[in-house]
């Protein structure tokens, strides 16, 4: 293994990790202010690449894609929050998991029939298709290199509208006493409706962002939904610094133990018995890093401790 081998792949973890926070962040989110277990967060993420795909298509233009892919799946979300789960708060959360995983079959079911069961494709911009080099002669993909940047300024973005804006303060506040801050006079329904829209926004965007380099298709946000679920477990349930955390360390896990197990295992077994071992153990390293993370940290990275 080389050395651009190896910092290639370290990049691909970070993209990967950056995709995951972009689907983390709102899931983080609404758990941690509404209290929800939301398996339709996936969906969300799903009608934002069929958004971009088809308004990308249509128009020519990977930015109107996106920004459709925005529109399309924050406005779902406010629709959904406003006559689904605006229903569930006070339910336990067997019936959270009953009625968003119904919304996954209608979201599912919808897209099948406006779009069809073929897979849709969003081609890479131009100005981005090429490579980039860096540092050392590294040649990466200038689009993968878009996500990472992209993801980390929305990342800073999300710190400062959570620390620094009276919107954020209503959020930590709904977080910490949701009854207190709807006696002091804050519309709680108006800000649920707001926390969960920028949540679907988000995972609309990953998933816009994730279609150029994967086919579009039906069923695609829920092995990502599976992922972030592991990221906020990890980070901490509520924060947007351990989504981050979090969604980076499970990405760097994933693709540099898919890059280092089988080579490592390769060295005491003939290469075909290596490879299936190592691709084995790799796909559960996330797992045993939650696992670890659980055993020293139950609340997490950085959650708050009970």
């Amino acid at each position: 293994m080389t050395f651009i081998l190896f910092i290639e792949q370290l990049l691909n973890g970070l993209q990967f990790g950056v995709m995951l926070f972009l689907m983390a962040a709102g899931l983080t989110l609404v758990f941690g202010v509404m209290g929800l277990i939301n398996l339709a967060h996936g969906s969300l993420y799903m009608v934002g690449a069929f958004a971009a795909a088809a308004v990308a298509g249509w128009s020519g233009s990977f930015l109107l894609g996106l920004a459709a892919a925005l529109a399309a799946a924050a406005a779902a979300g406010a629709l959904v929050e406003m006559l689904v789960i605006r229903r569930l708060y006070d339910r336990d959360h067997l019936d959270q998991v009953l009625a968003t995983f119904a919304l996954i079959l209608i979201f599912s079911e919808g897209t099948r029939y406006i779009f069809g069961s073929f897979p849709l494709f969003l081609d890479i911009p131009d100005a981005l298709s090429g490579p980039v080099i860096l540092p050392g002669g590294i040649a990466y993909p200038a689009y993968r290199l878009a996500i990472i940047v992209t993801g980390l300024v929305i990342a800073a973005g999300l710190f400062l509208l959570i620390a620094r804006t009276r919107l954020g303060v209503r959020i930590r506040a709904g977080e910490a006493d949701r009854e207190m801050i709807a006696a002091l006079g804050v519309d709680i329904s108006r800000l649920y409706t707001i926390v969960f829209a920028l949540g679907a926004a988000l995972a609309g965007l990953a998933g816009a962002l994730v279609g150029a380099i994967q086919s579009v298709q039906v069923g695609m946000g829920e092995p990502v939904l599976i992922l972030a679920f592991v990221v906020i477990v990890i980070g901490g349930i509520g924060s947007i610094k351990g989504a981050l955390i979090g969604s980076v360390l499970v990405g760097l896990t994933d693709t540099m133990g898919k890059l280092l197990l089988p080579a490592l295992f390769g060295l005491f077994m003939d290469n075909s018995s290596a490879q299936a071992t190592g691709s084995a153990i790799a796909s559960m390293l996330i797992y045993i890093l939650m696992a670890l993370v659980l055993i020293w940290r139950p609340q997490g990275l950085f959650g708050a401790r009970a």
